[in-house]
């Protein structure tokens, strides 16, 4: 897909990966639509992507809802008019054992509120986004493009039963998704990132950095415009869909 002037949807745009995306999108002459939960998060991001000629626009919407979703999509295209991609990489953690025993006492386990809420948003919340974004595609009758952002955690990772159960999920999404809608010219895909110096990260201790950074075999976290970069080659390669791009340093061995 040739960037300049597509219209490309973003999700969890206010900041971190999606920040990246959307100036990495900006920078190659697309039209962007930043959404995030609440519109006036995203106003940093928007400034940047303006400072890079784009035209810009911002939606405040809880995926997760689908009356929010439904309408989130008939107004992007209404003031775009038409609609090319869709980075689904809004999503949440809610991190807890599944149970924390000591001395035969049971201290915790994972709520069903920490559970569901991540289900919502990262699981749910993609699904929902997918659809109407697929389905306002084919109605445009234009070929388009839709990439998950998943994580190494989907193979499964201490403490995050819900993220990883999702991050599974996303990328089986990407792959179903790829069989059902390739008759329609949409392809689709799917990012793994591993540990990325976002500002969640960067908030960190420095020894809990390194200690991070320690065992990751290229030494260093990824940035996360290494991870736009990966996404921009899902777009770009019109033979590419279905599959996933792990972005993790070798971490995942």
């Amino acid at each position: 897909m040739d960037l300049q002037d597509k219209v490309i949807v973003i999700t969890g745009a206010a900041r971190g990966l999606g920040a990246a995306m959307a100036k990495r999108f900006a920078s190659r002459g697309s039209k962007v639509a930043l959404v995030d939960l609440r519109a006036e998060d995203l106003n940093q991001t928007q400034a940047a992507c303006r400072e890079l000629k784009a035209e810009v626009r911002t939606y405040g919407a809880d995926v997760s809802n689908e009356t929010d979703v439904i309408a989130l999509f008939e107004k992007i295209v209404a003031d775009f008019g038409r609609l090319d991609g869709l980075v689904n990489n809004a999503g949440i953690t809610r991190d807890a054992l599944l149970i924390k025993f000591k001395d035969g006492q049971l201290l915790s386990k994972m709520t069903l509120d920490q559970w569901q809420s991540v289900i919502n948003v990262n699981l749910t919340g993609v699904f929902l986004c997918g659809r109407e974004a697929a389905q306002h595609m084919v109605q445009l009758g234009n070929p388009g493009v839709i990439v998950n952002i998943s994580s190494i955690s989907r193979a499964g990772n201490m403490g995050q039963s819900n993220y990883s159960a999702t991050k599974a999920g996303v990328h089986a999404m990407a792959v179903t998704w790829a069989k059902e809608l390739a008759r329609y010219g949409i392809r689709t895909g799917s990012v793994a990132p591993g540990f990325i110096n976002t500002e969640m990260v960067a908030g960190m201790k420095p020894e809990a950095r390194e200690k991070l950074t320690s065992g990751i075999p290229l030494k260093r976290m990824g940035e996360p415009d290494e991870i736009a970069s990966a996404v921009e080659f899902i777009f770009a390669n019109d033979y590419f869909s279905g599959r996933l791009i792990e972005v993790d340093g070798v971490l995942r061995l």
